[in-house]
């Protein structure tokens, strides 16, 4: 019997996406809410952990929206939109915007921002953004947004999600 560990899972194109999807997973991400007025003046919004920054100049990042959500197109035919990026404590509003709720917003605290659209209350950091662009990138819409107000608040701790589970990061 030998004490050599297992070799490592293996994901190689045209096999099983389960196995990329864990693979991903592996990286550890920050967990956002997407938010923006649709064109009713209602406010939607989704979670999503595939965000990041793109440029300082111009100030641009890009979040990644499924484009079979329920949201998508709201979000990326709107003007402005936000990115809130979820502390510890906002696990709830997190689930709350990965599910069909149909109230998402009478579940969390919000306000509109600066720049007309819904951020969340208590958010470690916030983003206005207004729409720089947005791109094809197979079953999801990359849409990116140059940044025109950041918030944040910097005695909170992020909320992490990390190989399927949200996890703490918590600092000494």
């Amino acid at each position: 019997m030998s004490d050599a560990p297992p070799p490592p899972l293996e994901y190689r194109s045209g096999s099983d996406p389960r196995t990329l999807r864990d693979a991903l997973g592996c990286f550890a991400t920050g967990v956002t809410v997407v938010t923006c007025l649709d064109a009713g003046g209602e406010p939607v919004g989704l979670t999503a952990n595939s965000f990041t920054s793109v440029s300082l100049d111009p100030p641009l990042l890009l979040v990644c929206i499924a484009k079979l959500a329920a949201t998508a197109a709201p979000l990326t035919r709107a003007d402005n939109f936000a990115v809130n990026v979820l502390q510890t404590g906002q696990q709830p509003a997190s689930i709350t915007f990965s599910t069909r709720v149909e109230d998402r917003f009478g579940q969390t605290a919000w306000a509109l921002g600066e720049h007309g659209v819904p951020v969340l209350r208590e958010s470690l950091s916030v983003f206005e953004c207004r729409r720089h662009a947005v791109h094809d990138g197979g079953d999801h819409w990359i849409l990116v947004g140059e940044v025109v107000r950041a918030t944040f608040d910097p005695t909170l701790d992020p909320l992490l999600y990390f190989r399927g589970r949200y996890r703490r990061l918590h600092f000494d």
